[in-house]
């Protein structure tokens, strides 16, 4: 009888056995989902692919101030294990979506490792009813 094959079977199952084995070094990263946050996020734009892989929103809350301006905080998380810098603005848009002309500044934002600021935009008129929040990578 021949015992070639089957230690090289036997090699080979024991190999794979071993390699189902592994584990992964902890703590872990959260994980993002968007079960709980789609409807506060519909308006939060990623509009570059570096930015989509990187920046996540966890939030946005919007409020009237007392003058009738709107007031939006938007909760952008980093999702890197590295520092980045960004660009985030606001657009202000009228009930039927369209802009009213007032749109805030592109402004740096730098998140640190898997963390997560709130930066706050304020209309500049009452017309704002609607609103987008665009991130980009910083330039």
């Amino acid at each position: 009888m021949n015992t070639r094959p089957v230690a090289l079977v036997v090699s080979v199952v024991a190999l794979a056995f071993a390699a189902g084995c592994v584990n992964e070094p902890g703590p872990f990263a959260p994980l993002d989902t968007t079960k709980f946050t789609l409807e506060n996020t519909d308006r939060f734009v990623l509009l570059d692919k570096p930015a989509q892989n990187s920046v996540t929103c966890t939030g946005l809350q919007e409020r009237p101030l007392a003058d009738g301006r709107m007031e939006v905080t938007a909760n952008v998380k980093n999702r890197e294990s590295r520092r980045i810098q960004v660009q985030i603005n606001c657009v202000f848009k009228d009930d039927q979506g369209f802009s009213t002309g007032d749109e805030t500044p592109w402004q740096t934002l730098i998140l640190s490792e898997n963390s997560t600021e709130a930066v706050r935009f304020t209309a500049m008129n009452a017309q704002a009813r609607k609103y987008t929040v665009r991130v980009r990578q910083a330039r």
